[in-house]
């Protein structure tokens, strides 16, 4: 359930795929029972589009990296956002995309929140304690802890990173930090390429972002 992380970034074992993920939706089923249970948290901030995206890209981590728990991280990413549906919704964007946002304490209420909708919906799914635990650890710090703890917690954050390079992320998130797409392209090569965290994730960005680039044509519309 816990696999040590190597230095990083860390290299693919496994194929690296690089098409648009609107072209390899996760197609298994397993997860629906999850889905089903945190609805409700999946209609504030847009996470009705950002976990299922997430999701897709983190599945695509697992075939690079075949030594990490696929499942732990399948349910991390699922869950990891779910926290969002319960704080303050007027804070999420006026406290969570400006300033230091990385430090906004709306970023670790949704973290605790996070953690606490695992615990509610994955035991009565069936899901055992030491899972359970492994899922928690991995949503506890997320956004606000600098480094990944396992493989499996480098997969989710890069999962969650890479989601804002397809053009559906930058038409969300652009907007979230008040930003015109050009100018959340740019950001997103100088400052997000950099967090990750393993060289398939680094592939997966940088198709992603030439791709995106051009359908929205971001060097003219800047």
């Amino acid at each position: 359930m816990r696999t040590p992380l190597p230095p990083t970034p860390v290299p693919a074992a496994g194929p690296v795929d690089t098409s648009p993920i609107s072209l390899g939706p996760s197609r298994d089923t397993d997860l629906d029972p999850i889905w089903s249970a945190v609805v409700p948290e999946t209609r504030t901030r847009s996470n009705d589009i950002h976990l299922p995206i997430s999701l897709a890209y983190a599945e695509r981590l697992c075939d690079a990296h075949p030594d990490a728990d696929r499942l732990v991280v399948r349910v991390a990413i699922l869950l990891h956002d779910t926290g969002w549906g319960r704080v303050d919704e007027d804070r999420i964007l006026s406290e969570g995309f400006s300033g230091d946002w990385r430090k906004a304490a709306i970023r670790f209420e949704h973290e605790k929140q996070g953690c606490i909708i695992a615990r509610e919906v994955l035991p009565p799914l069936g899901y055992g304690g030491d899972f359970v635990d492994a899922v928690v650890d991995i949503i506890d710090g997320h956004d606000t802890r600098k480094e990944a703890r396992t493989l499996e917690d480098a997969l989710v954050r890069d999962a969650d990173r890479l989601w804002r390079f397809d053009h559906a992320g930058i038409a969300l998130a652009s907007g979230w930090f008040r930003m015109d797409p050009a100018t959340y392209a740019d950001r997103l090569g100088r400052e997000i390429v950099p967090e990750l965290l393993t060289e398939a994730a680094i592939a997966m960005a940088g198709a992603d972002l030439a791709r995106s680039q051009a359908l929205l044509k971001t060097g003219v519309l800047r």
